[in-house]
């Protein structure tokens, strides 16, 4: 079934794959082998639009949908899934304020957050408390006109170069709720900065709380409502991270296509070989496959639909999967070309690795699903 996207879309994705190949491709190795975070290319996918598709227009978004975001996201993993995810976790921070806000809330962070001025992030996992999330260890408690939290986060994308942080934490009654929490905040600091086999130009890090002192106005929503509010949005990205697993896949796809095409062996083009056909159209048939799953959950977030978990899961399990099968068979056509690091294949097998881990580890994620197509039935 082939899915329809609007001329909107359409134009993201020109944008999007046109700026990926004339501006970040020749600089993902550099920011990858020095684990750097490209912050001059953050700023230009800004100054493009692309950190405001979600948020509304009267704060200085776009406006626009789930989908729109997802096809970014698509065509600037293919070049660097790394790139991509910086996007990724400063969007899900400020979609966490957009959904939940109040409108005093909505004003103070959301217009900085798309023009570019402040990244934002969602920090949710623990050393504890990873699938588990009732295993949280951060917990919170209210002083006359303030919050005070204690504990620590980890593997948070964007740990330390964000400024807008929506953490989530428990409280009395092992009741859980969520807070924006500032980097200039007392008692906020930030731990060990973790070195990864993949997304290696994304910042991941622990963040610490140590009598951090919160002002009752950045409650995001209602004391007590923060677990089914990581609920919602983890139902939001995770089709995101398919559309991420997606372009990567892409990405060693159409390298696998032109180099099977040039490498020739024993007189010919490799690409005559029945099993690299065969390899090839598997790689196709998944790919497309995986497109229409992160398209589906994208539309149906974008209808309103709130029966999404599902297709928001699976999504990013089959997606993800994809990436990991399809980058090792690339691997295997380009043979020891695909195994060093002068080509960015084996940057794209680590990279497609984590795509399997977070957002709710795929074994996870399949349990939710069945929970939810059990329910439905």
């Amino acid at each position: 079934m082939e899915f329809n996207l609007s001329d909107r879309q359409k134009e993201f994705k020109r944008i999007a794959k046109k700026f990926s190949n004339e501006v970040l491709k020749d600089k993902v190795k550099f920011f990858d082998e020095n684990q750097q975070v490209p912050t001059e290319i953050i700023k230009q996918l800004y100054d493009h639009g692309f950190g405001a598709i979600t948020i509304e227009e009267e704060y200085n978004g776009l406006g626009c949908g789930m989908l729109d975001f997802a096809v970014v996201i698509e065509e600037i993993s293919k070049v660097c899934g790394s790139t991509a995810l910086t996007l990724i976790g400063s969007s899900l921070g400020a979609i966490a304020i957009d959904l939940y806000g109040n409108e005093s809330q909505k004003k103070k962070y959301l217009p900085d957050i798309a023009d570019g001025k402040k990244l934002a992030t969602f920090a949710v996992s623990e050393s504890s408390a990873g699938s588990d999330i009732s295993s949280m260890k951060t917990i919170v408690e209210e002083c006359d006109d303030k919050y005070i939290m204690n504990g620590s986060k980890c593997w948070i994308t964007n740990a330390e170069i964000a400024d807008i942080y929506v953490v989530l934490s428990k409280g009395k009654g092992d009741k859980y709720s969520t807070f924006i929490v500032e980097k200039e905040f007392e008692g906020f600091k930030f731990g060990k900065k973790e070195d990864k086999l993949g997304m290696r130009s994304s910042s991941t890090g622990e963040l610490i709380f140590q009598n951090c002192i919160i002002p009752k106005e950045n409650l995001l929503y209602k004391s007590g409502e923060g677990m089914h509010m990581a609920g919602k949005i983890l139902n939001y990205s995770r089709p995101i991270i398919g559309a991420q697993a997606l372009g990567i896949a892409e990405g060693a796809f159409e390298d696998s296509i032109r180099y099977a095409k040039e490498r020739k062996q024993f007189g010919k083009s490799i690409s005559s070989f029945q099993i690299i056909k065969h390899i090839l159209v598997d790689m196709y048939t998944e790919i497309e496959a995986a497109r229409w799953l992160v398209y589906n959950a994208c539309k149906k977030i974008d209808d309103n639909d709130e029966d999404i978990q599902v297709e928001a899961s699976i999504s990013k399990v089959f997606a993800s999967n994809t990436a990991m099968k399809v980058t090792t068979n690339a691997i295997q056509i380009l043979g020891g070309y695909g195994y060093i690091k002068e080509y960015p294949m084996e940057k794209r097998m680590r990279d497609a690795k984590v795509t399997q881990i977070y957002e709710g580890t795929n074994q996870i994620l399949n349990n939710l699903a069945a929970k939810s197509l059990l329910n439905r039935y």
